[in-house]
């Protein structure tokens, strides 16, 4: 079984070196050869990376020349996804949002530097903070805020972590906040009102904010990171930052009004595709990093991320909603660009090939969101538990693991999972109800990271539901040691009785 299993990882990790070997650049035309080539490539990523379905627009000198649909919209029940078919935009929302703001710049309705407070009266939801009248629209559509991504789930106080413009921090908070100014402003719904200045100008028939009737027989579902059915979003309220339904074909519509500057001033359209904040090599959720070195080549422009190629500056965007996924790439001197959609928790795992084959493989903005590849060795491993159990493959990566430390200690050949992946594949394994598994997992990371209170957690955790109460008690008390201000660990200490 080991044998088996190890030939089936060094035959996962071969696959896209036969592929993708080549390095490819942005061109003007997308030949017949590399078409056929790309359409058979897909089907052949998708399977190895577990992504039901998949739709893609690809622009050319500012048209859409190649669209296809790929896959299934519902793993279950088998109906293909097509040209028409509803994929969830994710924070894709953004940059639609952000460009119906520019045209209330346009308009003289909404100046792009007076503080938010001066349209919007009252506190928001922030408080007492004096730092809120600072905020100002710029900083919202450059993710400038110092606001986080999201406050704590109920939590109607929404907290500022930094003086708004002092650094970049990617907030969906701040385009929820600036759609309420924007409706105070137009006394219109922010769906009626991006529903007037984008979608019916450039005859995006089928998007919406919210869930549309016929979205019924036209949405797909989406999926977890083994392809199972994990549910189907009908957002009924609207939100800027990420509720926008939409198609491919649609969204590249969107893209070529943004190479061609159509609908802005052309000083406006620039002014989108400007870098207006400097990102952290740490992340886009720095909100906790204001020392970290800044990235050379990724910024951020309003409502697009930007990035620095030896052809120019590029913009880019990325969706995730958990279990769908979404990237939108555009080089404004080739006026090129791609649009791809997926029903999937995968479905970002393979755009570096799609990005390499499409628009070639200088592309700063990846290495930067730092995905996790179809064929990395966390993902790996989780397929080959699937098919054997935790123990049998975990004895086989121990033993791969010191074969590397002997033979090639190279890094980049290192088969050795993080603190991170390891817990992570933990959870999974718990999301699929394979609680012995993710319990071995979890002991491997205790084993591994000792100091670690967090490992020890999540060790107590996979007892808890295991029903193991006295094992669940000795682990969180392991977790206490290591760190007392754990309070995960303290509050279930409580529910377990222990005194």
């Amino acid at each position: 079984m080991k044998r088996l299993i190890f030939t089936i990882i060094i035959t996962i990790c071969l696959i896209p070196n036969v592929a993708f070997a080549q390095k490819s650049r942005p061109r003007a035309t997308l030949n017949n050869s590399a078409v056929t080539r790309l359409g058979q490539t897909i089907p052949h990523l998708m399977t190895e990376a577990d992504i039901p379905g998949l739709s893609i627009a690809v622009i050319r000198d500012s048209k859409m020349i190649w669209t296809r649909a790929f896959g299934v919209t519902n793993s279950q029940i088998k109906s293909p996804v097509n040209d028409n078919t509803v994929f969830e935009a994710a924070s894709l929302t953004k940059p639609v949002f952000a460009y119906a703001v520019l045209k209330l710049v346009d308009d003289g309705k909404l100046d792009l530097d007076t503080p938010l407070v001066k349209y919007l009266p009252g506190r928001y939801d922030v408080g007492d903070d004096p730092r809120l009248d600072q905020i100002t629209a710029r900083h919202v559509l450059s993710h400038t805020t110092g606001f986080p991504n999201w406050r704590p789930r109920g939590d109607k106080t929404l907290k500022m972590y930094f003086t708004p413009g002092d650094r970049f921090s990617y907030s969906g908070e701040g385009f929820v906040y600036l759609s309420k100014v924007v409706e105070q402003i137009t006394g219109e719904s922010q769906e009626a009102f991006i529903k007037r200045t984008v979608f019916d100008p450039l005859n995006m028939k089928s998007s919406n904010l919210v869930w549309r009737s016929d979205y019924e027989s036209l949405k797909t579902f989406t999926h977890d990171w083994v392809g199972g059915v994990s549910g189907r979003g009908k957002p009924d309220k609207s939100n800027a930052a990420a509720s926008l339904q939409t198609t491919a074909n649609d969204y590249a519509k969107f893209l070529i009004a943004m190479l061609k500057g159509t609908g802005l001033k052309p000083a406006t359209a620039r002014l989108m595709l400007t870098p207006q904040s400097s990102v952290t090599l740490a992340g886009a959720f720095s909100l906790n990093a204001p020392d970290a070195k800044r990235s050379p080549t990724v910024s951020w422009g309003l409502g697009w991320g930007l990035e620095k190629t030896k052809d120019g500056m590029a913009f880019w965007h990325w969706g995730d909603n958990g279990d769908t996924k979404a990237f939108v790439l555009a080089d404004p001197k080739q006026k090129a660009g791609l649009v791809m959609f997926a029903n999937s928790a995968n479905g970002l795992s393979i755009i570096n090939e799609l990005v390499g084959s499409v628009m070639g493989n200088d592309h700063p903005s990846l290495a930067w969101l730092n995905l996790e590849r179809y064929n990395s060795q966390p993902r790996l491993l989780l397929k080959a538990i699937l098919k054997s159990d935790a123990e049998t493959v975990l004895a086989d990566y121990r033993q791969r693991r010191a074969a590397h430390v002997t033979k090639t200690p190279q890094a980049e050949n290192n088969p050795s999972l993080t603190e991170n992946e390891m817990n992570r594949l933990g959870y999974q394994l718990l999301r699929l109800k394979r609680i012995k598994d993710a319990i071995a997992v979890f002991t491997q990371n205790t084993v591994d990271f000792p100091q670690a209170y967090n490992t020890w957690d999540s060790l107590a955790e996979g007892y808890m539901i295991d029903g193991d109460k006295q094992s669940a008690i000795k682990y969180y008390k392991k977790s206490l040691e290591l760190n007392p201000d754990n309070t995960n660990a303290a509050e279930k200490l409580k529910e377990l009785g222990d005194k």
